[in-house]
């Protein structure tokens, strides 16, 4: 990846909002994501620690070590059973266990085409059968004239989990930042592994 993720976590990044993901709740209040979820890109840990409140088992990893010294905090103030642990996304086959699920907010976008097949390859070996990858990434309907990351084509996911997986959803969706008032043009999917 290229952008120095530990640098943004010397203050607040654009994208630590300080509470989970509208999507991301929506998940639990419908019931859609249901036992163990790994938390890909965890950041601080608010949706980790949201879902763990739910009374999911929840582990959450970054590759910047100040996200992660943000997020242990946080789970100590707040008495959570979450695991925050340093990992690369890029090898996740290294954390030697599965998990019912995996969330996604805002990692898949930065990846380089290269980097995406090996993420999703990792996701494989991670995500029991039958298990969901829920993913929200900036869409390419969001205009490029305010800056943020890589936008991603409805098309590029699909191409991405087109060989052992079926999409359930993508649908339009926001992602909310400190920046931007209405949030951002994304995608939300709903990924199946087969």
């Amino acid at each position: 990846m290229s952008h120095d993720f530990d640098e943004s976590y010397k203050g607040t990044p654009p994208w630590d909002i300080g509470r989970p993901q509208k999507e991301f709740m929506l998940l639990e209040k419908t019931g859609e994501i249901k036992g163990s979820i790994l938390d890909v890109g965890c950041g601080t840990g608010e949706i980790s620690l949201f879902f763990a409140s739910c009374g999911h088992e929840v582990v959450g990893i970054d590759s910047s070590i100040r996200a992660i010294q943000k997020a242990q905090s946080k789970a100590r103030e707040r008495g959570s059973s979450v695991i925050f642990k340093l990992a690369d996304a890029l090898h996740l086959s290294e954390l030697n266990r599965s998990f019912e699920n995996a969330i996604d907010c805002g990692l898949f976008h930065t990846f380089t085409d290269v980097q995406r097949r090996k993420f999703v390859k990792g996701l494989r070996s991670i995500i029991a059968t039958n298990g969901k990858y829920f993913m929200l990434c900036f869409s390419d309907l969001e205009p490029l004239d305010w800056g943020g990351p890589r936008r991603i084509t409805k098309g590029e996911i699909e191409e991405s989990f087109s060989d052992g997986w079926k999409i359930n959803y993508i649908k339009d969706a926001r992602v909310e930042t400190n920046f931007h008032a209405d949030g951002g043009r994304a995608w939300f999917s709903s990924i199946t592994r087969l």
